[in-house]
């Protein structure tokens, strides 16, 4: 199955980030242990110097710093970071600020971020919106769902992964939306966020959009286990994917009886058994 856990991979991926090269090194243990309990690491006003410089070589190391900050400085870090955001810099110097400030994950800085995805450079769009992903909160989900209605097409994959990452159940008219422009990852998001007629309303798209666009949603539907997923739809997905017969379509059916959870539904294991088996499908399924 080609695409599958296309939009999950890839996002994924793109989520690791690497520490920028230049990193302070580690405080030495002795020196470390000097230190009292819940103090801070951060040399604060030499970060703030540095980056007021508007140098590109010390912002870039500062930022350096930021990145290796203990968690417990991470807040403090978010707001330096922060400062880098808002006085704007080089297309190097933004891609960095905004990996370091998705890597210290503080909802605060969704503010900061936000801006950045209608950036006129597609890296730092991308960039920006991977930030938002770790960031979070109701600023990250509206920036979000704004990038899914531009014209960025790998934008809009990452916008679409990211809402169904952060579990942004009121974007789903929004992934409808694109669907029909190809967004897999569109349709990822809605198989984990659906609900109800929202969910139903997928499954009759099934053959009449393009199944490599559809199958990415389709398992996380038949997989779940939550109230929000009737028995109902998830045997509907079983028969309208069922007989499109082809060979997508099967080994869809077929991962998801190899991964079907201990609580679902038995009626729909049953299916699934016979699809794995080779057999017709129980006289049951609708």
């Amino acid at each position: 199955m080609r695409t599958m856990l296309r939009g999950a991979s890839a996002l994924a991926i793109s989520l690791v980030l690497a520490t920028p090269a230049g990193a302070a090194d580690p405080v030495p243990l002795q020196k470390a242990a000097q230190k009292k309990p819940g103090k801070s690491t951060l040399d604060t006003e030499r970060l703030k110097k540095a980056i007021d410089s508007g140098e590109e070589s010390q912002v870039l190391a500062a930022l350096s710093e930021l990145a290796a900050a203990a968690e417990s400085d991470r807040p403090a870090a978010a707001e330096l970071s922060g400062l880098v955001l808002a006085r704007g810099g080089s297309t190097k110097v933004l891609v960095q600020a905004l990996e370091v400030t998705g890597k210290l994950a503080q909802r605060s800085s969704s503010t900061a971020v936000a801006p950045y995805v209608r950036h006129r450079q597609a890296e730092v769009r991308k960039a920006a919106a991977l930030a938002l992903i770790q960031t979070g909160g109701p600023e990250a989900v509206q920036a979000l769902r704004d990038a899914l209605r531009g014209s960025d097409a790998p934008l809009r994959g990452i916008a679409a992964s990211g809402l169904g990452s952060l579990k942004a159940h009121e974007a789903v008219p929004d992934l409808f939306a694109v669907l029909p422009r190809g967004v897999g990852e569109a349709a990822s998001a809605i198989g984990e966020l659906c609900r109800g007629a929202q969910c139903s309303k997928f499954v009759e798209l099934i053959g009449k959009l393009p199944f490599d666009v559809m199958d990415a949603g389709l398992s996380p539907i038949l997989l779940r286990t939550d109230p929000e997923v009737g028995e109902a739809v998830q045997l509907d997905v079983v028969q309208r994917v069922y007989r499109l017969q082809t060979t997508d379509a099967i080994d869809l059916l077929k991962a998801a009886h190899a991964a079907f959870p201990a609580k679902g539904s038995a009626k729909v294991k049953a299916a699934l058994n016979a699809v794995a088996a080779g057999r017709p499908l129980p006289k049951e399924t609708p």
